[in-house]
Formats: structure tokens, sequence, C-alpha cells
């Protein structure tokens, strides 16, 4: 079927206000928005909710328009559940998917404290640098994904914990002394055991 005469099948339906989904308002806004300079995606999403409304089943919408099957089931569901309104927000496409620069920014991140980008704790989960980042690149990824990518990177989320030192003024303070003893210096009756590890068969 011809682009124009579709068109023109639309805009007689604008005389029928009895479809099967929309209301007569927006059924006159989804026509109002196909006369619009609109994305194919758009107009198509637009054009599946006029055919389901008219009554079209999903294997009519797929031959005269030539689109996918998922598409046509997922727009004639909005449609029906009242949702025809949101032709236009649902982004189109695949969502982002990580890239080299959402792993340079991961990487900064870690290396930094959050409280140098004005959170509260002291170090980073999965779940917040996966929130930080989606808001500050448009990448949503799960905590577990997060976690894979410091994996392979050879990071963690959690700084890595370095066994304490003591300090000399602690070692001053410190009644502890540790040294070598001396076989004279053992009480009488005492004696060492020595354990050796058996050998496997």
């Amino acid at each position: 079927m011809s682009y124009q005469y579709r068109e023109q099948q639309f805009y007689n339906v604008q005389t029928d206000d009895h479809g099967k989904f929309l209301t007569p308002f927006q059924r006159r806004l989804l026509l109002k928005n196909l006369q619009l300079e609109l994305r194919a995606e758009y107009r198509r999403r637009i054009e599946i909710i006029l055919l389901s409304d008219m009554g079209q089943s999903q294997a009519q919408i797929c031959a005269l328009l030539g689109c996918s099957q998922e598409t046509a089931r997922y727009w004639i569901a909005m449609t029906q559940a009242g949702q025809a309104h949101l032709w236009d927000q649902t982004p189109v496409g695949r969502p982002k998917t990580v890239n080299n620069q959402y792993l340079d920014r991961l990487k900064d991140l870690v290396n930094h404290s959050p409280r140098d980008y004005g959170y509260p704790f002291q170090t980073w989960t999965a779940g917040w640098l996966s929130k930080h980042l989606a808001k500050e690149l448009g990448i949503e990824i799960s905590d577990r994904h997060v976690n894979r990518l410091l994996k392979s990177m050879g990071l963690s989320s959690q700084q890595r914990r370095t066994a304490c030192q003591p300090s000399e003024e602690d070692s001053k303070n410190s009644n502890i002394v540790i040294g070598t003893l001396q076989a004279s210096s053992l009480p009488e009756g005492s004696s060492l055991w020595m354990f050796q590890s058996k050998p496997r068969s």
C-alpha cells in the first residue's frame, strides 16, 4: 500500500470516531502529529497505533507497513493498554552500550573519593557508580555489570585496605618487645615441640 493511500485512509478514520481503543481526542492528536515531519520510526509507531485502533491484526499491520512483528506487537499492546500517548517518549533504537569513554570514566571515579563528587560516603559501591555514570553519560547498566567491568580492569569499587604499619611513636609507647628467645631464657622443665607436615601419598 502506498504511503499517500495509507495517509488518506488514516484521515478518513477521523470522521469515524468509533475506534477500538483510542478516544476521538487521541485519534485527532495522532493524526495531527502524523502531518508533522517526524522520524520514520515515530511515524511508524503512530501508523501502528491507528491501524490497531481500526481493528487491523498484527499480521496485517506488518504486511501494510513492512515493520517487524516485535515492533507491531509492542505498539498494539501499548494502544490496548491506553498508553498510545507515549509514542514519542520511548527512545528509538537499542539502549546505549558501554564504550571506552564509559570505561575511562569508571576507572577515574574508582580512583577518587565519592566525596569529591558531593556524595556523603567515603567508598564507592557498584550501585552508586552505576547511578552516577547513568546520570553523567546516560548509559544504564546493572550493579553486577559494573562489578564485572571493574574486575576485568583489575579494579574494585572497594578501596584496598593496606596492612597497618605501626608508627615509630606507637612502637616507643608499647610495652611489647619482640626479640629472639635464647635457650637459656626458657623456664626449667619447658620443652619445645617441633612439628613437621606429613608428606602426601
